[in-house]
């Protein structure tokens, strides 16, 4: 199994992972592991489609889209 070594890791950055390893009850090898599978593995999000979704519902709901005269008209309307 390979060897990584990582150098000049910032303090704040170590004592958090130290931190979260003791919360997991990990050593702080294995919560490094765990935090690099889980930003490996992770799906990446296709803003272009997320978009296109919230598009097509917003037409088939008919919601009017969110500006800022109408943001504004809500935040008076909301007070008294």
């Amino acid at each position: 199994m390979p060897t990584l070594t990582l150098k000049s890791i910032p303090d704040a950055l170590y004592h958090r992972l130290k931190d979260r390893a003791l919360e997991n009850r990990r050593s702080l090898n294995s919560e490094i592991l765990v935090c690099l599978e889980r930003v490996v593995a992770a799906e990446t999000v296709d803003a272009r489609a997320v978009l296109a979704r919230a598009d097509a519902l917003r037409e088939r709901l008919r919601v009017p889209r969110l500006t800022e005269a109408r943001l504004h008209a809500a935040k008076a309307a909301g007070r008294p």
